[in-house]
């Protein structure tokens, strides 16, 4: 069973946030992206980071972790170039998080500052790391994880799709054995609703009160940006 949402949120005039997932013969792609940019332009990198993903993913390559690499670096260099080619969107980026399912393997690639958790024996735990401003100062000890969630330069992000010709991608793989659900979000959920909080609302709800409740709770709680998420049941 696999549950989507996307909410604009309580103070943005547009949504930029955009997912999608597919299936080609045994693995499942699951892709979340969440655009910055003047005009729409944030709307358009967002959306065509997903489409150039789900579009792509029936090519065959070598492995899990190559076509996932390969997608994102192609999703890059298509918002690259669009926004040289058309002045309003000139700027424009996106995050993206994409996670691959194939048996008992989940292979996941990451840019930028949306997110992948599990919920595996109980506990849920965040798989990608931030490529953010507020995670560096974390990875040097200058603030405390208190004083990230409530940084004024929280939103800063150091890497995004489509801002420079060429892109790293971060990229964890981890077997899916005993993994109850996996969750992927924009910062719109994960800034607003504590990991503990959000265990608790999936783990007593089926998978699609869960993303209503969730996004009712990240509002709730503020819903200062766009909120998104693919909640995915282990066995989907």
């Amino acid at each position: 069973m696999v549950e989507t949402i996307s909410d604009i949120g309580n103070f943005r005039d547009i949504n930029e946030d955009y997912l999608g997932f597919t299936q080609h013969n045994d693995e499942k792609l699951y892709v979340i992206a969440d655009g910055m940019g003047g005009h729409n332009a944030g709307e358009v990198a967002s959306k065509l980071a997903v489409d150039t993903l789900i579009n792509g993913f029936k090519n065959d390559f070598i492995d899990e972790e190559d076509t996932i690499r390969s997608l994102i670096v192609a999703a890059n260099e298509e918002i690259y170039n669009l926004s040289h080619i058309k002045e309003d969107y000139n700027g424009m980026g996106t995050t993206v998080t994409a996670c691959i399912v194939k048996e008992n393997e989940i292979t996941i690639g990451n840019v930028g500052d949306s997110s992948l958790y599990i919920i595996k024996n109980n506990i849920i735990k965040k798989v990608t790391k931030d490529n953010s401003y507020v995670q560096e100062l974390l990875d040097k000890g200058k603030i405390t994880l208190k004083e990230a969630k409530n940084h004024p330069n929280k939103n800063l992000i150091t890497r995004a799709l489509g801002t420079a010709s060429s892109i790293q991608v971060d990229i964890y793989k981890l077997s899916a054995d005993e993994i109850k659900y996996i969750l992927l979000c924009t910062d719109g959920l994960s800034n607003e609703i504590d990991p503990f909080e959000m265990y608790e609302i999936i783990n007593n709800n089926n998978t699609k009160e869960a993303c209503h409740l969730l996004v009712d709770k990240a509002k709730a709680n503020g819903g200062r940006d766009n909120i998104s998420l693919i909640l995915v049941e282990g066995d989907e």
